[in-house]
């Protein structure tokens, strides 16, 4: 059994503490037992969970396991510490708010030999994996992926970094992306922003990614993928899975701590994901530099 501790008692955090009080039956996720949670405010019992120190989770020898579920730019000094301390980590994305730390972040729980899962529900969900299977075997001519919500909560980093479910929807989709040009708009005191970004596939179609967010948008992502036999200009429908999204990705997570995910599958995970986080990183770096746009 894995002793662990949730960091963060947000929605998912909750969510969290739920799902490992009532783990899917003869999954993986019963190997993990809750022992606490920590918050930075004092709180009363969650869900019967007691709250307890953050340097008590560090030293616990009953805690083998945090799950991290803060704003995102606090994951990087959580994912440091728990790892530094021994411990193996589930963090929700991004990992961090640049590439060069997420790397570091990995080469860390390598030395430690430790498990580093980044979260991953959009991956998850009925209608992306319909997505996924009606998309498989076409051949991409262009297309659009464009996201709406409301205003970006403080503490969230940049959009394509706060965003980046989305940018993770189309390098599993098309593979590998090259950023050909990054831009935005925004208008603070409305709280109003919009980025766009441009890709190439590695076959040279182009591929535009657009997050926009201000109050009023209602959350939405509208798809236009253009293909050489079909368009597609909505998401498919899929019935609702039985298992939860969150209740999916801890039984994943709880695979990785026994062993039982292949080796290629954990390479390819940790490629994918620092490829979006570059992707991310070269967006900000041209979106913060309009002299650059396009370049």
């Amino acid at each position: 059994m894995f002793g662990t501790v949730v960091v963060g008692v947000g929605t998912a955090g909750r969510v969290r503490i739920r799902d490992l009080l009532s783990p899917l039956p003869s999954s993986a996720a019963e190997k993990m037992t809750i022992k606490g949670f920590v918050s930075r405010r004092p709180l009363e019992e969650q869900q019967g969970v007691k709250q307890i120190a953050l340097e008590e989770a560090l030293g616990s020898e009953d805690i083998q396991v945090a799950i991290v579920c803060t704003e995102n730019m606090s994951h990087e000094e959580y994912i440091r510490k728990f790892l530094e301390a021994g411990k193996h980590v589930c963090v929700e994305y991004p990992m961090s708010l640049s590439y060069a730390a997420a790397k570091e972040l990995w080469e860390l729980a390598e030395q430690k030999g430790k498990v580093l899962h980044e979260e991953h529900i959009e991956l998850l969900t009925a209608d992306y994996k319909q997505l996924k299977k009606d998309v498989a075997g076409k051949s991409l001519q262009e297309g659009t992926l464009h996201f709406t919500g409301g205003p970006v909560p403080s503490g969230f980093g940049f959009m394509a970094f706060s965003g980046i479910a989305r940018l993770t929807w189309l390098v599993d989709l098309f593979g590998e992306l090259t950023v050909t040009s990054g831009s935005m708009v925004e208008d603070r005191e409305k709280q109003y922003m919009k980025m766009t970004a441009q890709f190439l596939t590695q076959e040279q179609r182009q591929l535009t990614w657009i997050e926009e967010r201000g109050p009023g948008l209602g959350r939405m992502k509208n798809i236009n993928f253009r293909f050489d036999s079909c368009t597609m200009d909505r998401l498919p429908e899929a019935p609702r899975e039985p298992v939860g999204l969150f209740m999916q990705d801890l039984n994943l997570f709880g695979q990785k701590l026994l062993g039982q995910v292949p080796p290629e599958q954990l390479q390819a995970e940790r490629r994918r994901v620092l490829h979006c986080l570059q992707l991310a990183d070269r967006i900000q770096q041209l979106c913060q530099s309009p002299a650059h746009s396009g370049v």
